[in-house]
């Protein structure tokens, strides 16, 4: 995911999302192949896990995800969006088509984990759980390679830059849905807090658009003992930034989410100096544009005129980085039902609560019609002894990927596949 996100807590939406582990066990039907195949899948993500590369330099990463999918008979696409793999498997007569996808890129994060697996490359970790998508989409692939109970086309999407890159719009920009038409994209991920063998997924907005702003304000610098002989942009600043707050609060409805916050404040030098210049820099997160155009404008609008009135300049630069994650009804309906015969029904909450963070999928789904989902990823204590000792969340370097999810996803993956290409 594009941004840090807390793990959510799970009994905040009732009893499915924070399901007994006992009755997920035992509600659990995972295919044997796929189970067989565990140790080889935890070695390949431990193994990507260990060579973490950020967006658009995931090149050993590619390869390794090539050469698997080579190795099992599959036709492979290097280099769609620079870095990206695609790989596509048919089978019969059918013309209905499928794309999965899988996200392959680090953050730059210095992981302070110990285990074995660690990160061998300094300031960059897999703290997010790439490593964990991609291996369960080859272990999906591998099963759907042999076995080819379906009729159609599945196309295993691996997307590099997911982490602020938009490589998925990249490889969209490149022809991936032009040249190899799908009639819808599935995406997964994992997350934090909720029990292994649980899914969450919500039809409409699951997760935010992510927009940055940075707005300079140029003022007249002046000793500090005469304030009077300047133009403060500190205060400018300040009075800005408490009549951005009344935005959300005042200017949208409050049924419509939104976030913004600003993160960062610089200006001056010295304790004696009031300095010519001042900027803010910070984030709004909302799940419709219409409400993203109303803070845009608002904003520009309050910088602007209290500028004015302390005789400052402002420069204000916003950019829209996703858009917001919208899962269509139809497919989310098909993708519970799937989940349902994977992990049992009470296992899947249909109805997660959305998040602010944000999802380069959006990108997918604003062309494709398709469905997002959360998997549980445990709360934890599945990690390997030399863990650090901060909590096993997104973005966190104490993170790991729980490995005991790798043939529920690649489970869900192919099932999935053979539902919507199912053999009449």
């Amino acid at each position: 995911m594009e941004t840090a996100i807390l793990a959510r807590h799970p009994q905040r939406n009732g009893a499915r999302w924070s399901g007994n582990p006992a009755n997920v066990e035992k509600a659990m039907k995972l295919i044997d192949p796929i189970v067989a195949f565990h140790a080889e899948l935890q070695e390949i993500r431990r193994d990507i896990h260990a060579h973490p590369e950020l967006c658009f330099e995931e090149h050993r990463t590619a390869e390794v995800v090539a050469r698997k999918l080579e190795e099992w008979g599959i036709p492979v696409v290097r280099g769609l969006g620079g870095t990206g793999v695609l790989g596509i498997i048919r089978n019969g007569r059918s013309e209905r088509t499928i794309g999965l996808r899988a996200d392959m890129d680090a953050l730059p994060v210095q992981e302070i984990n110990t285990f074995a697996h660690k990160s061998k490359h300094s300031g960059k970790m897999h703290a997010c759980g790439h490593d964990g998508h991609t291996a369960m989409l080859l272990g999906a692939a591998r099963y759907l390679a042999q076995h080819r109970n379906f009729d159609g086309t599945v196309y295993l999407i691996f997307q590099p830059a997911e982490e602020g890159g938009g490589g998925a719009k990249r490889m969209m920009d490149e022809g991936l849905f032009e040249k190899y038409p799908m009639q819808a994209v599935f995406g997964m991920h994992n997350w934090p807090g909720a029990p292994v063998g649980s899914f969450g997924v919500t039809a409409g907005p699951m997760m935010a658009s992510s927009n940055e702003f940075e707005l300079t304000i140029r003022g007249k610098g002046s000793h500090a003992a005469q304030p009077y002989k300047g133009i403060d942009p500190i205060m400018t600043a300040v009075q800005i930034a408490q009549g951005w707050q009344t935005i959300v609060s005042r200017n949208c409805n409050p049924v419509d989410a939104a976030v913004l916050s600003i993160t960062q404040i610089h200006a001056g030098s010295a304790t004696n100096i009031i300095p010519d210049e001042a900027r803010m820099i910070g984030t709004v997160r909302t799940f419709s544009t219409e409400v993203l155009d109303l803070i845009e404008q608002r904003m520009r609008d309050i910088a602007s005129h209290t500028a004015a009135a302390f005789d400052a300049q402002v420069e204000f630069q916003f950019h829209r980085n996703y858009p917001p994650l919208i899962n269509h009804p139809e497919q989310t309906a098909f993708a519970v039902e799937v989940m349902a015969s994977v992990v049992g029904a009470e296992n899947v909450d249909a109805h997660v609560e959305p998040t602010m963070g944000a999802e380069d999928f959006a990108f997918m789904l604003q062309e494709k019609p398709g469905c997002y989902v959360f998997i549980g990823n445990g709360d934890g204590a599945h990690r390997d002894g030399g863990h650090g000792a901060g909590p096993c969340n997104l973005h966190n370097p104490s993170y790991d990927f729980n490995d005991a999810l790798l043939p529920i996803g690649a489970t869900y993956w192919v099932r999935l596949a053979e539902a919507w290409l199912r053999v009449s």
